[in-house]
């Protein structure tokens, strides 16, 4: 009677053991897949977030380009409005000039009229 009590009771232990052994076991596929599941939903940040940088990268780098093509286009129209700047100041002096000519000549024709009036036959 005591052997077969020991013999139950050890029976009860390994169904106990083998019992708690697969638990383990599926303790352990459960902890797996849990990691995995979070590992993966850690990559999908990761990788989007590597996209994004990507991305700006990318724009930031668009954007640079364009702020310099900006640069040179605002260094020519500086160029074009000095350029037309000089040129109307020419245009300012050689109006200067003809109206310095038309002055000069004005007086030669009074000075001849003058001459032409008080000349040698009229005296």
């Amino acid at each position: 009677m005591l052997s077969s009590l020991l013999k139950e009771h050890q029976a009860k232990q390994a169904a106990k053991k083998e019992t708690r052994e697969e638990l383990r076991k599926e303790a352990l596929t459960a902890a797996g897949n849990l990691t995995d599941a979070l590992v993966d939903h850690l990559n999908v940040g990761v990788a989007q977030a590597y996209l994004n940088e990507k991305k700006l990268d990318h724009e930031a780098r668009q954007l640079q380009n364009n702020a310099a093509n900006f640069s040179k286009q605002a260094q020519q129209w500086l160029q074009l409005v000095e350029n037309f700047s000089s040129a109307l100041k020419e245009v300012g002096d050689v109006d200067n000039w003809a109206r310095s000519i038309e002055k000069d000549l004005k007086i030669a024709e009074t000075a001849l009229e003058y001459a032409y009036k008080v000349g040698p036959s009229n005296s």
